[in-house]
């Protein structure tokens, strides 16, 4: 007797063929899983929702700009105010509605201290939107 694969002898019990009953049965339970499942997804409910008409808003906020000048003077939209002006003019402005941004624009040369007293004020007074204006231009 030899131990050959390839001998015919010993090969006369083993079939050859792919056993395709396993695979009808998946095949067929898929295909029952589908068609209970494809008429639920299908089903819908009709609703009527309210129609609405929204255009994009195209207004910038409005902002006020506060300089401090590198002698420490403060000017509120380009005009020279004191300290007791400077806190009216914020409470004025925290009361409007919308409330505006404060863009804060301080010289280089200006000491801190300046610009806390500033910002200090704008919080007190109520407004809470303040910027930091840059320009890495100006030296």
């Amino acid at each position: 007797m030899a131990m050959s694969p390839f001998s015919s002898d010993e090969d006369d019990g083993l079939l050859n063929e792919i056993n395709m009953t396993p695979l009808v049965d998946v095949m067929l339970v898929l295909l029952i899983v589908f068609m209970v499942t494809i008429p639920a997804m299908r089903h819908a409910v009709r609703i009527d929702l309210p129609h609405a008409s929204s255009r994009p808003e195209d207004t910038k906020p409005a902002h006020v700009d506060v300089t401090i000048g590198a002698d420490g003077s403060v000017s509120w939209n380009g005009q020279p105010v004191d300290e007791a002006t400077l806190r009216a003019k914020i409470d004025a402005a925290a009361g409007a509605t919308p409330q505006p941004e404060l863009h804060l624009d301080a010289d280089r040369k200006v000491s801190y201290e300046k610009v806390a007293q500033v910002m200090s004020a704008a919080q007190a007074g109520g407004l809470t939107k303040i910027g930091f204006v840059t320009d890495p231009s100006r030296h």
